[in-house]
C-alpha cells in the first residue's frame, strides 16, 4: 500500500526499550498491547470480548459474510473518493481495505512476538475492529499462547510442557527461536487464510498475490511500530530472518531437485524486501524494502506511488 495510506500523525517522542521480557501479564500480549497504544494515535488495542455495536465488526464476520467484506471495502472506496476526487476501482478499493485490515491486526501477533517473544494463538472470533477515518480500534481476547522454554510462564501453572494440549489461559511451549518464528507464521497464517479467501474475489487477485499483498502488511506493521520503539533496525533484521527464503535442497538427498530453492516461510512471500546497504552509504540501505506486491495507487493518482513500489524497484 501506499506510504499515505497508513500515514501517522505527528511522531510521538518515545522511549527505547530495554528488551526485559514483562513477566506474567494477565494477558498474552497485554503488555505489547498497552505500549503500542500509549505511543499512537492511529492504533489502540484493549483486550476485551470482540464487539459489535456502535461501528464494531467482529474479524470472523469477515470470513462468514461477504456482505462484511463489502461494507469494510465501501468505507475505504468513500475515503478514496474524498482523497483522489475521483472514484476508486473496486478492486483497487478492495486492496486498499485488505491492507487496512491486515496492517494492524497482525501487530497483533507480530508485537508480542517482537517485545515479549510469546505468540498469541488467536483465532477470528477472538478480535474486532472499528475504523475511523485515520485511526483503528482493536479489542482482542488473547488466552492460549507459544512462548519459549525459558518464558516466565513455561513450566508453571500457567504454562504447559511442550507438546502438550493447549488449553484457555495455558502456553505452549516451543523448543528455540527458530520453532518460535514458525508457530508466529503458522497462527499469522492460519488468522488471515479465510480473511484473504474472502477478499480474494473483491480484489480480483490469486492467492500467490493476495499473500504478498499479506506480506506487505505485516512488514510495515512491525516496521511502523519498531520506529516507534526506537528498535527499527531490530525489527528490520527480525523480518528479514523471519521472512527468509530457504536454502536451496541439497541435490544428494534430493534427486532432481538441482539447486531450486526450498520451500518459502509458508503461505507468506519470501523475504522481507529490504535493500542491502549501498556501497559508500555508510550502511543505510538504498531503499526502505522493495515491496512484494502492487497496490495499484496509481491507478487513482499517477503521482501517489510508493517509494518501494515493485513497478519501480524490480525492472
Amino acid at each position: 500500500m501506499t506510504a499515505s495510506s497508513t500515514r501517522p500523525g505527528p511522531r510521538p517522542r518515545v522511549p527505547r526499550t530495554t528488551g526485559a521480557r514483562t513477566p506474567a501479564p494477565t494477558a498474552p500480549g497485554a503488555p505489547s498491547y498497552h505500549r503500542l497504544s500509549g505511543l499512537t494515535p492511529v492504533l489502540t488495542v484493549r483486550c476485551a470480548p470482540p464487539r459489535r455495536d456502535g461501528g464494531w465488526l467482529p474479524a470472523a464476520d469477515l470470513a462468514a459474510r461477504p456482505e462484511a467484506v463489502r461494507e469494510l471495502i465501501a468505507h475505504d472506496a468513500r475515503q478514496g473518493l474524498a482523497r483522489y476526487g475521483q472514484p476508486l476501482r473496486p478492486d483497487v478499493a478492495a486492496g486498499f481495505g485488505l491492507h487496512r485490515f491486515v496492517w494492524p491486526v497482525s501487530l497483533l501477533f507480530t508485537l508480542p512476538w517482537f517485545l515479549e517473544r510469546r505468540v498469541p494463538l488467536l483465532g477470528l472470533g477472538d478480535v474486532a475492529l472499528r475504523r475511523h477515518p485515520d485511526a483503528v480500534e482493536l479489542t482482542v481476547r488473547p488466552a492460549e499462547f507459544a512462548c519459549l522454554p525459558d518464558d516466565p510462564a513455561a513450566g508453571t501453572a500457567a504454562g504447559s510442557k511442550p507438546g502438550m494440549a493447549a488449553g484457555p489461559g495455558w502456553a505452549r511451549t516451543v523448543p528455540d527461536e527458530a520453532a518460535l518464528a514458525a508457530a508466529l507464521r503458522s497462527a499469522l497464517g492460519s488468522f488471515l487464510a479465510p480473511v484473504l479467501t474472502a477478499f480474494g474475489p473483491e480484489a480480483r487477485r490469486g492467492p500467490r498475490v493476495l499473500w504478498a499483498m499479506a506480506t506487505d502488511a505485516v512488514v510495515e506493521g512491525l516496521c511502523y511500530a519498531g520506529g516507534l520503539l526506537g528498535e527499527q533496525e531490530r525489527a528490520r533484521a527480525e523480518l528479514s530472518a523471519l521472512l527468509a527464503p530457504g536454502e536451496p535442497l541439497d541435490p544428494a538427498r534430493t534427486p532432481g531437485a538441482g539447486d531450486r530453492p526450498a520451500p518459502a516461510p509458508a503461505p507468506f512471500t519470501p523475504g522481507a524486501g529490504f535493500a542491502p546497504p549501498a556501497p559508500g552509504s555508510g550502511g543505510a540501505p538504498a531503499l526502505e524494502r522493495s515491496r512484494a506486491s502492487c497496490c495499484l495507487v496509481y491507478t487513482a493518482d499517477p503521482k501517489d506511488m510508493c517509494g518501494g513500489c515493485p513497478r519501480v524497484t524490480r525492472r
